[in-house]
């Protein structure tokens, strides 16, 4: 980049700074240049947003699912238009490597938009007929919604919540992570070329403990969707509890990869691995979903171990605009301190650094990206499963390994945390994986595979990994009240006579 971007909130249709004028510095972290500044805006900008998003809910909730849909088709047609942007912009707001973010989070962000557009229009009314009557199923749009996304897939969540809430007939308030707002910022200007009418879509810039607060807490906020930490999580839900306003939580995970000793076999064994590098160190490890806790059926240790040692191995860290790069920058340098710390609290805890384990060395980087927050592919073994390593999310490239004897074993290490996002189940025993399946206490088991997707199905976290589901007709009824009206059997039967 020539020179850093100026990020603006867009609010009732226009473009603005922060009412205060206060900007937030924003940082590429593959190279630690200034690449934008985005608004700091604080409760006034949320008040503004609020009540033009009010003023446009009735119009825009009247409209026929046909007319909403066209605008979310729409905003995915100027996406895809300018999806090489938008893959640019990401990979450079994140450090990720642009071939990921071409590959997946763009493409991922058109069809979170396209789904939902087509979802609409099946999704009207239920009818249930009985010998008292006849029922019928209405669904409201809430009112404002409030849409908050985290720095790891930008757009890709970003559109994930606002997507389904615009199509089910809400209007938006969308708050992304002041750590990487640009495709944000980009995607609110596509709102406005793709027609949304003033106050529909709204989408301030600012920091969780300014702006987010004053979202969550407003009282014409009729629901929050928010993707995040526990601990935010945790306070959005304390805010929101006395309003009784409706909210869907993604959290953190500590999620386990069972390897079965099946997995293991020399004609299954260079999938399994494939398989775990993937679900380990996609994005650096920067992935709500990532496997952090890899348990090895302890007959298999011995070969199953080196031979995923020497895959992680094999990945390249570098400059996250080379296609050869696997594992790009860290979000941050602050979170690759968070990251170096949880190895050394590993080791003191009596783990064995097997791989990695140390911020990458600058000398071993392209000049253009000695700067950056680079941290290689990390595996530890000899840690406890009660460790704070097995038991805390670190969010980055880091996955402990574990062994156990039989599936009880199994099942009670994968259980033993506060967290039940997901987990994957490594075997090709049909049975087996079916019991462990229904064993694990999780919201998505993955087999033999990872982050495989079917839009139209729930996805989500039990205990503190969240509360709520996204996807499919569960993300469109979490934005609107059912409202049920039912005819009684005189009022069928004058109804059948006139037929």
């Amino acid at each position: 980049m020539s020179h850093p971007r100026t990020v603006q909130n867009l609010i009732d249709g226009a473009f603005a700074s922060a009412r205060g004028g206060a900007t937030i510095n924003v940082y590429d972290p593959a190279t630690g240049d200034l690449i934008a500044t985005a608004p700091d805006s604080t409760a006034h900008d949320i008040d503004a947003a609020v009540e033009s998003a009010t003023a446009a809910f009735p119009a825009w909730s009247a409209l026929e699912p046909k007319s909403r849909s066209a605008r979310l088709n729409s905003l995915a047609d100027l996406v895809e238009r300018d999806c090489e942007a938008f893959a640019q912009a990401e990979s450079l707001d994140t450090g990720k490597p642009l071939s990921l973010a071409r590959s997946v989070d763009i493409p991922r962000a058109i069809a979170n938009l396209r789904f939902f557009a087509r979802e609409i229009l099946d999704s009207d009314v239920d009818a249930y007929e009985n010998a008292q009557g006849r029922s019928l199923v209405h669904r409201r749009p809430l009112g404002v919604a409030a849409c908050i996304s985290p720095w790891n897939l930008p757009l890709y969540l970003f559109t994930w919540k606002i997507a389904p809430a615009l199509a089910a007939g809400c209007t938006v308030v969308g708050k992304p992570s002041e750590v990487t707002p640009i495709t944000a910022w980009m995607l609110a200007q596509r709102c406005v070329e793709a027609g949304f009418p003033r106050g529909v879509v709204n989408v301030v810039h600012g920091r969780g403990p300014l702006s987010g607060a004053a979202l969550v807490a407003h009282p014409k906020v009729a629901c929050i969707t928010f993707t995040g930490g526990t601990a935010t999580g945790e306070a959005i839900a304390r805010a929101a509890a006395p309003d009784f306003k409706r909210v869907a939580l993604e959290l953190g995970g500590k999620n386990a990869a069972i390897v079965c000793a099946d997995a293991a076999l020399p004609e299954h064994i260079a999938a399994t691995v494939d398989g775990l590098v993937r679900a380990a160190f996609t994005n650096q490890g920067q992935v709500c979903h990532c496997a952090s806790r890899i348990l090895v059926e302890r007959s298999a240790w011995d070969t199953f171990v080196p031979a995923l040692i020497e895959r992680a191995r094999r990945l390249h860290v570098g400059d996250p605009q080379d296609p050869a790069t696997d594992l790009g920058a860290l979000v941050s340098g602050q979170h690759l301190l968070k990251v170096a710390g949880a190895v050394e609290g590993a080791v003191k805890d009596g783990g064995r650094v097997l791989l990695g384990g140390a911020r990458v060395d600058p000398s071993m980087l392209p000049e253009r990206v000695r700067a950056g927050a680079f941290f290689p592919p990390t595996l530890i073994e000899g840690l406890s499963p009660s460790a704070r390593a097995n038991q805390e999310e670190i969010f980055g490239p880091l996955a402990t390994l574990i062994p156990f004897d039989g599936d009880a074993e199994a099942i009670e290490i994968a259980n033993g945390t506060r967290f039940g996002l997901s987990a994957t189940v490594w075997t090709h025993d049909d049975a087996r994986a079916d019991r462990l399946a229904r064993a694990l206490d999780c919201g998505t088991v993955w087999i033999n595979s990872w982050m495989v997707r079917d839009l139209r199905v729930p996805i989500g976290g039990m205990r503190t990994s969240g509360l709520g589901r996204e996807g499919g007709v569960d993300a469109l009824h979490f934005f609107a009240e059912p409202v049920v009206v039912v005819r009684g059997p005189r009022e069928r039967i004058e109804e059948r006579a006139a037929t």
